[in-house]
């Protein structure tokens, strides 16, 4: 823990507690540079050094798991502590979310780069992104959390659009930029009008000091707020943000898209709820109400829109995975409304909502892009007798889409919705419990329909699918963790319970 003498503006540094999204920067450089020299034979090397570093920085997180550090702090007086950076346990269960996503999407991306993507621009902005988004949970001022919003968002982009001479993925990239400017200007402006009203940044005196604004200053402070929200809304993909992610995803490297699903979802729900329950408590009775409406708008679009796609059409696989990761930021909205009207440990079922999707939707893009390299086209009547050619593959999807419907032998997919779904219960949100309930019946049938193709009998001959074994390597480690976390939810809960402030 950081200590300062009263009154210094002399910030000292805790390399430990830095140390996660440090060491992933670092060995971004290192990869960066190391592409200048390293012959293009052995360019997987560098595939190999990102992996490394990743499972380096994972495994920093265990001295950091009493959550109780902080460092970059200014003491005002003898009373007040203002740190810019926290590793509490909130921060711990995040990062581990974060790097553990982006340590399996280097595993899928390892084939992508010897193939088709050039090796030292894409590990380089992976790594980059993935340091951004471990710094985000840790930042505990509006200045640090948009520059950690902004390094965890701009390598993204490059890496939808790296697919050279493809339209499609300049298209994807070119959508995906400008909705995420459009909501960094927004949360920017926000953050301005906050520091206006408020002479702060740092979210606790935040949380203190919008209790009482001058009266003239009432309107700039709730500009602020509603702004900053709706910039955030647009990083979740929220309704009505949404449209950017069906096109990104379809157009960018799977791989990259399994990284959006997953670590860019997590990176904006991290900021939102920060935002919401840390920063903004006292705006409680304007945010609870929006986000509640934003989450049952969200759950049913993305559902509705899963439902109506056509098997036949090109990539309808991967819009199907798209249009179900819209529908489940609608699910992981539910408990951060929920806050709003009881308290901050409904926080703790957003997380571990989160861990579960994240397993789960990690292992089906798994799974998706071992398809993709017989099928390049993607279309859900492609996996039309994946069990004739690929057992173990079958399985794994079909389990991995049963957690994401909620259904049995998906356990953890089950009890996260109900957690979720006690949630809002909980509060009192009853309206969206029942919105909750009824999207969940939606989604049974897409999910299912997907889940028995898988089974039946192939047109011809099954094709095999040969599976380099990186790939391999992610869809047993999800599946796996899938498995545990079935034979044992209540981890996942009790796990999550601590990542409370």
């Amino acid at each position: 823990m950081t200590s300062f003498a009263s009154g210094s503006l002399v910030q000292s540094v805790d390399w430990l507690t830095i140390a996660p999204p440090t060491l992933t920067a670092v060995v971004a450089l290192v990869v960066l540079v190391a592409d200048l020299f390293v012959p293009p034979e052995r360019k997987q090397l560098l595939g190999w050094t990102a992996i490394g570093g990743l499972t380096a920085a994972l495994a920093l997180l265990v001295p950091l798991r009493a959550g109780d550090r902080e460092t970059f702090c200014l003491t005002a007086d003898t009373q007040l502590t203002a740190c810019s950076y926290t590793a509490d346990r909130f921060t711990v269960v995040i990062q581990l979310l974060v790097l553990g996503g982006a340590l399996l999407t280097a595993l899928l991306s390892l084939s992508e780069t010897r193939e088709k993507l050039p090796a030292g621009e894409y590990w380089f902005l992976l790594l980059s992104s993935a340091a951004g988004a471990a710094l985000l949970p840790a930042s505990r001022d509006l200045a640090t959390l948009v520059v950690a919003l902004e390094v965890a968002s701009l390598p993204a982009f490059a890496l939808v659009g790296l697919k050279r001479g493809d339209r499609m993925s300049g298209e994807a990239a070119l959508k995906f930029f400008l909705s995420s400017v459009t909501a960094t200007a927004v949360t920017l402006l926000g953050a301005s009008f906050v520091y206006a009203a408020t002479g702060t940044l740092h979210l606790t005196e935040l949380a203190q000091r919008l209790d009482d604004v001058p009266g003239q200053l009432q309107t700039l402070a709730e500009a602020g707020v509603a702004l900053t929200l709706v910039g955030f809304a647009f990083k979740t993909a929220a309704v009505p943000f949404h449209f950017w992610v069906p096109d990104t995803y379809v157009g960018a490297p799977l791989p990259v898209a399994a990284y959006l699903s997953v670590v860019g979802k997590a990176v904006g729900f991290t900021g939102l709820i920060l935002v919401t329950v840390v920063a903004f408590p006292s705006y409680a009775d304007v945010w609870g109400p929006a986000l509640a409406v934003l989450a049952a708008l969200t759950m049913t679009a993305g559902n509705v829109a899963a439902l109506r796609q056509v098997s036949t059409r090109a990539w309808s696989a991967v819009r199907l995975l798209a249009w179900s990761s819209v529908a489940q930021a609608g699910y992981l909205l539910v408990p951060i409304a929920a806050a709003a009207y009881s308290s901050d440990d409904q926080i703790g079922a957003t997380v571990a909502y989160a861990l579960m999707y994240a397993v789960v939707n990690l292992g089906a893009f798994a799974v998706v892009a071992l398809v993709a390299r017989t099928h390049p086209g993607n279309r859900i009547e492609d996996y039309r007798g994946l069990y004739a050619a690929s057992p173990a593959a079958a399985l794994a999807l079909g389990f991995f889409l049963l957690n994401l419907a909620g259904l049995p032998p998906g356990i953890i997919g089950l009890f996260a919705k109900v957690t979720v779904f006690s949630a809002a219960v909980d509060a009192g949100l009853g309206w969206l419990a029942v919105v909750m309930g009824l999207n969940v019946v939606i989604a049974l049938y897409y999910y299912l329909r997907w889940t028995a193709l898988l089974f039946r009998t192939p047109e011809g001959a099954p094709a095999a699918h040969g599976a380099p074994a990186p790939v391999t390597l992610a869809i047993a480690l999800t599946a796996a963790a899938g498995v545990v976390l079935s034979g044992y939810p209540q981890f996942a809960l009790r796990f999550a319970a601590t990542a409370l402030f």
